[in-house]
């Protein structure tokens, strides 16, 4: 059990309700049950009464969320002592992230990099995701965090520091995609907004052709952002990273649909040269990224 999942499960104390709480969460509530089933698999007791509304806590959640609220405090406690050892360590440093990574995971990775390394010059470059992996390849940037990609060239080395979950999403707007109001969605008929290339293309194509279904594409964009906005128009459906639509300023504007199977999610993290992660530089980002 990792922090994230004490996070989620202080979420879902706070709203006592799993669908109020994957909409906090930007995840379906299928992956939310999931989880915190996996949490009481873990904890060995059942940890929220599911037959009542709002959630109750039983007695071993009401102590698990004690235990939550103390760990998450101590880690922070950690973290907030471990950012005052200042290195004299100097040099430059490019990194290399889409925008939306740059909002959920530089800030906090950066702010910490920064109070332990205040010498290191570091230049931070934005664009596409699907740009991150060739980047890291050519040397263009010292570091990427991007996507882990299915098949991981030999010559990088990655480092986990997230998941998001794909999500299928579609307009919140009642009736916006006729197809979309069926309880048994005919797939075929959905127009559907995809990013042009890039591993969420590929998952969702095999989606599609696991079930034999050709997808009505109404458009391709480049970029996962735009297809919260164009989803969010009532144009059609979308498939996009939950820390993409957790950082769109549309997301209240779209919903997330509960599709089965789920799709495979994206593991987040940074990615470098195996070959240059002895540079001290590297290694001291490498470090500071913690999981």
């Amino acid at each position: 059990m990792d922090y994230k999942d004490l996070q989620v499960f202080l979420s879902l104390c706070s709203c006592l309700h799993l669908g109020k709480a994957s909409v906090q969460l930007h995840m379906s509530p299928s992956t939310l049950s999931r989880r915190l089933a996996r949490m009481e698999e873990e904890a060995g007791a059942q940890l929220l009464t599911r037959d009542t509304t709002p959630l109750q806590l039983t007695a071993a959640g009401e102590r698990f969320r004690q235990h939550a609220e103390q760990t998450l405090l101590s880690w922070q406690e950690l973290r907030t002592a471990l950012s005052t050892e200042v290195s004299d360590l100097s040099g430059r440093l490019t990194l290399y992230c889409s925008v939306t990574a740059s909002y959920s995971f530089l800030a906090d990775l950066l702010s910490r990099f920064r109070e332990r390394y205040p010498l290191v010059d570091l230049r931070i470059h934005t664009g596409d995701a699907a740009e991150s992996i060739p980047r890291a390849l050519s040397g263009e940037a010292d570091v990427v965090i991007a996507a882990r990609p299915e098949q991981l060239p030999q010559e990088l080395t990655f480092k986990a520091i997230a998941a998001s979950p794909l999500l299928f999403i579609a307009p919140r707007a009642p009736g916006a995609v006729s197809a979309l109001t069926r309880s048994d969605i005919d797939w075929s008929a959905v127009p559907m907004v995809l990013s042009e290339t890039g591993l969420a293309r590929t998952r969702v194509n095999r989606w599609f052709e696991s079930r034999g279904i050709t997808p009505h594409i109404y458009a391709q964009v480049t970029g996962n952002e735009a297809i919260v906005s164009m989803v969010a128009l009532g144009v059609g459906a979308g498939v996009v990273p939950e820390l993409v639509l957790r950082n769109s300023p549309m997301a209240g504007r779209v919903r997330v649909l509960n599709v089965q199977p789920e799709l495979e999610p994206f593991s987040i993290g940074l990615c470098a040269p195996t070959q240059r992660l002895h540079e001290p530089l590297l290694q001291a980002l490498w470090k500071t990224a913690v999981i």
